[in-house]
């Protein structure tokens, strides 16, 4: 029988091994003569031959290895060559870059191969954040150097990249999405965080409005984001045509109107709930002893009951607004604009980089909202700040 934590961990192995097979058998990058025409895939043999290939699976075997026999210190080694690797991967696109680009309207696309690496490299760090008992906000500080590796490739060696093209083109336009996009969040959450504290504390006191405000935010969520929007067009069109100053404020049936009136919506569910569980689930006994100190109903909510519910009420915060993001990138169909414009472009134009020039900061923005969020929640718990 083997001691205790000294098995093999089967999701690290798993997770390197089958990073380690895309690593080699999936397209690493591609290149395109221009913006028009489609790329060529190279695998890594491909690009540094043979030879180099085998030499870059060694850090993977590497892992594995520490994989198979998972004490902490190893757990500690792997966690730091998975930081050193994530921070390699723009080397890589930077080498790439230096063997096979030729012509300056040449493009270097990020191949299939990158992206499971990367995805999977993710989830190892994942993985030994929680057999580590690593904080969150540790978590994400780990992505730093990766992000500076990225940052000092771009500035140096990978012009031609694809993606940065895209961005380079369109700097003003994409500026202005992500203010777009940060704007409608902003409000949605913002106006969702009131509404909700007020229906939550509206539930506590009359029972009747509990059963029928969870009934109708769950009826809310089971409606797609498409359909609400068509739903909103025809009267918020009446009221712009009806209603003058509605109409001087911008509202009709497609741009922000709709698209905030819907974010709020599918917000509120998660807000309500995660508040007035926050509220009920207080220790009755704190309660009682508050009271028993003098403190009047007003007191004991803004001094105890609301201070201990906070912790809770931030994770419906977290949910709200990393939800909100995704979501606000749909709005971008009925003309509201936001990052989510650049997703239905190259959608249209078969262009996956400009895509990925919408998609990628909205994933970043959702991981950026949850580090900082959750590493809130994390120090306003009772005990987080030990």
């Amino acid at each position: 029988m083997r001691p205790e934590g000294r098995g093999p961990n089967v999701v690290l192995l798993s997770l390197t091994l089958v990073a380690l097979a895309a690593w080699l058998g999936l397209d690493s990058v591609s290149v395109a003569a221009n913006r028009i025409v489609s790329g060529t895939g190279y695998r890594v043999d491909e690009v540094i031959g043979a030879g180099g290939a085998l030499a870059t699976s060694l850090p993977w075997l590497a892992l594995a290895g520490l994989a198979w026999q998972p004490a902490r210190r190893h757990l500690l080694l792997a966690l730091a060559l998975v930081v050193l690797m994530l921070s390699a991967l723009p080397g890589w696109l930077a080498l790439s870059a230096v063997f096979l680009v030729d012509g300056a309207q040449a493009r270097l696309g990020i191949g299939a191969g990158i992206w499971v690496v990367l995805f999977l490299l993710l989830l190892v760090m994942i993985e030994l954040r929680s057999r580590l008992a690593l904080t969150r906000l540790l978590g994400w500080a780990l992505l730093l150097p990766p992000v500076l590796s990225m940052g000092f490739c771009l500035a140096r060696w990978l012009e031609p990249l694809a993606l940065w093209q895209e961005y380079r083109g369109r700097s003003g336009q994409f500026l202005g999405a992500v203010g777009e996009h940060l704007l409608l969040v902003g409000v949605a959450v913002g106006t969702s965080l009131v509404l909700g504290v007020l229906l939550a504390l509206a539930m506590r006191r009359w029972p009747g409005v509990q059963k029928m405000g969870f009934g109708v935010l769950n009826f809310l969520q089971t409606i797609p984001s498409i359909a609400l929007f068509g739903l909103l067009l025809a009267p918020l069109a009446w009221l712009s045509a009806n209603v003058d100053w509605l109409s001087a404020l911008g509202v009709s049936g497609i741009g922000w109107a709709p698209a905030l009136l819907a974010l709020v919506g599918y917000s509120l569910l998660p807000m309500v709930r995660n508040t007035f569980v926050a509220l009920e689930a207080v220790d009755p006994g704190v309660i009682d002893a508050a009271r028993g100190m003098g403190m009047s109903r007003s007191q004991v909510f803004r001094q105890v009951r609301l201070p201990l519910a906070l912790p809770v009420i931030l994770e419906g915060i977290r949910i709200t607004t990393v939800q909100a993001i995704g979501l606000t990138a749909v709005a971008a169909l009925i003309g509201a604009g936001g990052l989510g414009t650049f997703i239905f472009q190259g959608l249209g134009q078969a262009a996956m980089d400009m895509v990925l020039l919408g998609a990628l900061p909205i994933l970043l923005l959702a991981l950026l909202v949850d580090a900082l969020l959750g590493a809130l929640t994390d120090i306003l718990r009772p005990g987080g700040a030990e």
